[in-house]
């Protein structure tokens, strides 16, 4: 086992386990985001429901009462942003201006979409197989991102 030093007596981020979203009502919520995206719940009770991302999850949780931020986002990773901008606009959303795709969910949540291959941000070939996606791969610029944080990449 590979011990990790001493961060100075600090712990280490690992990554994200979920993220916690207020909507305004479970039921749109899943209806929503199911019209972008295939997923399956990992629970449901009346005011939350938990969507998987292989080992990772959204937390949705019937609370939002207050405007939306201005700036506040997160991102979600995908297989293909364009299938998700094509989504987007058989839905009627709004896709904000800019480069990406980012739009505003219902109650004013902030989204960004990202593609798999373009960013650091990897999964175990168990987890990426699990969830169907075992031929993602990693562009040559996300690798050499990579490598040059001293992480090597095995794809395949």
């Amino acid at each position: 086992m590979k011990m990790v030093k001493d961060l100075n007596g600090k712990a280490r981020l690992v990554g994200v386990n979920h993220v916690a979203l207020e909507v305004g009502n479970i039921e749109e919520a899943l209806s929503f985001y199911g019209s972008l995206f295939e997923f399956s719940l990992r629970g449901r009770s009346a005011k939350m429901a938990f969507i998987d991302m292989g080992d990772q999850f959204i937390a949705l949780s019937q609370s939002r009462t207050q405007p939306p931020d201005k700036e506040r986002h997160f991102g979600l990773v995908v297989d293909d942003k364009e299938r998700v901008r094509q989504k987007l606009k058989e839905a009627g959303a709004k896709i904000l201006p800019g480069r990406g795709v980012e739009f505003r969910d219902p109650w004013g949540n902030r989204v960004q979409i990202v593609e798999y291959a373009n960013i650091q941000f990897t999964k175990d070939k168990a987890v990426l197989e699990g969830m169907g996606c075992e031929g993602l791969r990693k562009s040559s610029e996300a690798i050499a991102e990579l490598a040059r944080k001293g992480m090597v990449v095995k794809e395949g």
